[in-house]
């Protein structure tokens, strides 16, 4: 049993207690000295931007875009602004937050529409970006090609029959084959755990990173939405062995982790476990506020290099540096009329139990 703590300036923050079995602490060893042989501890915040919660599919299981109140909350045409999603380009190159990727529900919007998004974000970024949108016809790939280094696949889970149950009409097949084709692209997926695989059935996940050669995973542990069939997620050593048996098995593989302010308590055995960079935590509503800093912690007592910043405001000139951007200057303005409400945020953090991520 490890207790973390730290310092902020004013008081202790105590961190939960979290016990591991024998077992779990021997898996996190082990892959601790993986991880340490093949990187150099450099570690981020990734940030998932999205740019509609529509979905025209909506009947994932596990997935809050299933639920009628979703449904009724985010109708087909309702997609957030240019400037909104560009604002959160801007602030993950200010802050050093790697863009996870640019990702929303199928058939948010039609190719031509996504295409502004796509090369707006990356200009604003400054480099090329990952794209999760699901399965992407050929065509489509090659519009996106200048402005995407690599296309991510919500694969949610590669066991077959539990596929089948949770994403009844997002099969595996087709992701198969856009990743069987893909060429100059780099390729990840996203997986859940505690959608009903048990540790065993791990084989299927590392049998679709061999066939694909993949680049990067982002595995999340479920949160249970409120009108779905799920009531709680994974425990700390179900969530910690899966990405443990990744590390071992795939020494090179970059394994980004997901958490949220229920588990933000976990990341330094994130880090045990092998991951290279954590996702999912709301950092705009928790800019500086004391569990960013508690998660900026727990990073560096692994010894790890956090290159990201989720507590410290740079004293620069914001509007300034929209001005600067090689973007067109109707988004400048969208972003620029948008700017303070983020601002306000991040200079008056409010230390929050609420877990509805802003991601």
């Amino acid at each position: 049993m490890i207790a973390h703590q730290f310092y902020d300036s004013s008081h202790f923050i105590h961190a939960q207690d979290i016990s591991l079995s024998p077992e779990t602490q021997k898996l996190l060893n082990q892959a601790s000295k993986i991880y340490q042989k093949n990187f150099n501890g450099k570690t981020w915040y990734g940030r998932c931007i999205f740019l509609s919660w529509y979905c025209s599919i909506g009947d994932c299981t596990f997935c809050f875009r299933s639920t009628q109140h979703h449904k009724v909350q985010h109708a087909p045409d309702s997609k957030r602004s240019i400037g909104s999603a560009l604002l959160e380009a801007f602030f993950c190159k200010i802050f050093n937050w790697r863009i996870e990727f640019l990702t929303g529900g199928y058939g948010m919007m039609p190719a031509s529409e996504l295409l502004e998004y796509i090369k707006n974000v990356s200009a604003v970024y400054g480099e090329k970006i990952w794209l999760n949108i699901g399965v992407i016809p050929p065509a489509q790939l090659e519009l996106f090609r200048p402005y995407v280094k690599g296309i991510c696949a919500s694969m949610e889970t590669l066991h077959p029959e539990i596929h089948k149950d949770v994403c009844p009409n997002k099969p595996i097949a087709p992701y198969d084959t856009m990743f069987s084709q893909l060429v100059g692209f780099k390729k990840s997926i996203a997986v859940i755990v505690g959608l009903g695989d048990t540790i065993n059935d791990i084989q299927y996940l590392f049998d679709f990173i061999e066939k694909h050669q993949l680049d990067r995973i982002t595995i999340y542990a479920l949160k249970p939405v409120k009108g779905t069939p799920f009531t709680q997620g994974p425990s700390v050593d179900q969530y910690l062995e899966w990405i443990a048996h990744l590390r071992i098995r795939f020494p090179t593989l970059e394994i980004i982790a997901g958490t949220n302010l229920r588990r933000c308590e976990e990341v330094g055995y994130l880090m045990q476990a092998g991951a290279n960079a954590i996702t999912k935590f709301p950092a705009t509503k928790q800019f500086g506020t004391k569990k960013a800093h508690l998660v900026t912690r727990y990073i560096l007592d692994q010894r790890r290099v956090f290159t990201s910043n989720l507590t410290t405001l740079p004293e620069i000139d914001f509007y300034a540096e929209i001005d600067r951007l090689s973007i067109e200057e109707k988004y400048k303005q969208e972003m620029r009329e948008k700017l303070h409400i983020y601002l306000k945020t991040f200079t008056n953090p409010v230390d929050k139990d609420s877990d509805l991520d802003d991601e």
